[in-house]
């Protein structure tokens, strides 16, 4: 089994609790290819999701989401990276999401010493890096972080030169937990 992402896009913005229903009634599709929904993050505005699945390959896991009704444009393989250390209650506080693309492809060793050698910023914005995803092709990278606010995450990863597309707070919406509708990064 891999992981595989899905990032998506809408002009209207969802719910958590709409994002929950979808997720929950695709179970049969998803099911029959073997491919298990891991979580989504859905950015505080309702307009950007990253969704993460187990699967056989890619294939069945684009089967699966258009067979339940969902856009696959943007969906890929690739391998996940936690902190040292990581507890469940980290990963559970993560609230900002960072994007990064890359032209040609980046090693994650390469791209983890410029954090750690930026790490000084992440700690005076009181940022944690909590997770990575990098695709299989390495160009392209989602790190999850814990962190006051978005803005933080954004100043704390530009003064330490970090590369990035795209920095936004986001809400978790996890199987066999309630969707939390209170708390905002």
């Amino acid at each position: 089994m891999m992981d595989i992402v899905l990032e998506r896009c809408f002009s209207r913005p969802l719910t958590a609790e709409f994002v929950r229903s979808v997720s929950l009634e695709a179970e049969g599709c998803l099911a029959l290819h073997r491919v298990a929904w891991q979580g989504s993050l859905l950015s505080r505005d309702g307009r950007r999701m990253v969704c993460r699945f187990r699967a056989p390959d890619v294939e069945s896991a684009r089967n699966a989401l258009r067979q339940a009704g969902a856009e696959v444009t943007t969906l890929w393989p690739g391998t996940l990276h936690d902190a040292p250390g990581l507890d469940a209650g980290a990963l559970a506080e993560a609230n900002v999401l960072v994007e990064r693309a890359f032209a040609s492809p980046v090693s994650l060793a390469a791209i983890q010493a410029r954090e750690e050698a930026g790490a000084a910023c992440l700690q005076n914005h009181r940022v944690r890096f909590v997770r990575t995803f990098l695709s299989q092709d390495a160009r392209r990278m989602l790190c999850l972080y814990r962190a006051p606010d978005a803005e933080s995450v954004r100043l704390a990863q530009h003064q330490a030169g970090m590369p990035l597309a795209r920095v936004w707070a986001f809400r978790a919406i996890l199987p066999g937990l309630p969707v939390d509708t209170t708390h905002d990064a």
